[in-house]
């Protein structure tokens, strides 16, 4: 079976939806040309010149990586840095580029759930819960129509709350309408004052899905006009953000968890603030950079926080309360691109999906 590469796209999004990436993001399709034939797939971290040669001799021209290679603009393309050099090595072989970056750090099965999987890290929830990302649609139907606009809006994604679907509120009252000379009213004529018992539904949804959400209320009414109400909530969402936490099986001793945690995840080296002489049982892990959710681990009440790029003042901000430990960036997200590989062999069973033997780390140890 032969695909284009848009084709592919829906299975990437499925992987990682874009509306998930954080806003100064550059996820999704950076290169290529979406009607190219599809000859391969090659999956890495990042998304250099070398992987780019990679891509070349084993015949795959969708190369999706974890980290954007073009994260802010180019006003010039002359291979001047290694930014550069990789987009026009790409564009002069026609390979495109997809990347997934925060959209997978953000998803509930992602960077972060890898993270904990790997340590052994128990019943984790989201450490930084993803805020303006919940919206909520309240519309109006006749009362014998109720259950099926609700249905066709659970179809469509809508009343989703933490780790129960279909939830949704209702209740009842009058309407009132009057059709002007252009109307076609379901229930009463033209110029006629109607009074209608109605059901108020209200849903949530994830704010990507509103399209979807509306044509799924129209098609399902009868109304000539709907009416209908769309809010943004303040509400976090409970399972998509940054980070986690949770439980180690057995308190282990500060020495011995960040030992594991070096084997684990073949560390060259673990910076950490001083030792506290106590248990470490409650672990909150952010792959990548994560200085910014120290604060959030310390109220969380993790015993330890792992995560990578601190710098030397952010190790107070354990502030004698937790183990602060940086085991660096790459290995943080070090099972990131054999979790992808994983992902599309099984959604794409017949065609080739490579993961790249290049490593793309930068940070080397004596």
């Amino acid at each position: 079976m032969s695909y284009r590469i848009k084709e592919i796209l829906p299975i990437l999004e499925e992987l990682a939806p874009l509306a998930y990436a954080e806003d100064f993001d550059n996820v999704g399709l950076l290169v290529g040309d979406v009607e190219s034939a599809l000859t391969g797939i090659l999956v890495c971290h990042d998304a250099l010149e070398t992987v780019i040669d990679e891509a070349i001799a084993k015949k795959c021209n969708l190369v999706v990586c974890f980290h954007p290679i073009l994260f802010s603009g180019l006003k010039k393309i002359t291979g001047k840095n290694y930014v550069e050099r990789a987009v026009i090595k790409a564009i002069k072989n026609d390979i495109a580029i997809y990347a997934v970056h925060t959209a997978l750090d953000n998803h509930p099965n992602g960077v972060n759930a890898l993270f904990c999987n790997a340590l052994g890290i128990l019943n984790s929830s989201v450490l930084v819960p993803k805020s303006d990302f919940i919206q909520k649609l309240v519309t109006f139907a006749p009362v014998e129509d109720a259950a099926t606009i609700r249905t066709a809006l659970f179809a469509a994604g809508a009343g989703t709350i933490g780790n129960y679907e279909n939830c949704s509120f209702s209740s009842t009252g009058t309407g009132t309408y009057q059709g002007n000379e252009n109307s076609n009213p379901v229930v009463g004529e033209r110029f006629e004052m109607v009074e209608a018992q109605e059901v108020k539904i209200e849903v949530t949804f994830e704010k990507h899905l509103q399209s979807k959400i509306l044509k799924a209320l129209f098609a399902s009414h009868r109304y000539e006009e709907v009416a209908y109400e769309v809010y943004s909530l303040q509400n976090s969402h409970q399972n998509i953000g940054l980070g986690r936490i949770g439980q180690l099986e057995h308190p282990m001793d500060e020495v011995d968890f960040l030992k594991k945690v070096k084997s684990k995840l073949d560390c060259g080296g673990i910076r950490h603030s001083a030792f506290l002489g106590k248990k470490i049982q409650k672990v909150a892990v952010l792959g990548g950079s994560g200085s910014f959710a120290i604060k959030n681990a310390l109220q969380a009440g993790a015993d330890c926080y792992l995560t990578a790029d601190l710098k030397y003042h952010n190790f107070y901000e354990a502030e004698g309360k937790m183990l602060l430990a940086d085991i660096g960036h790459f290995e943080s997200e070090r099972f990131t691109k054999n979790y992808i590989v994983d992902f599309l062999k099984e959604k794409i069973t017949n065609f080739a999906v490579v993961l790249s033997e290049e490593n793309t780390n930068p940070v080397k140890y004596l």
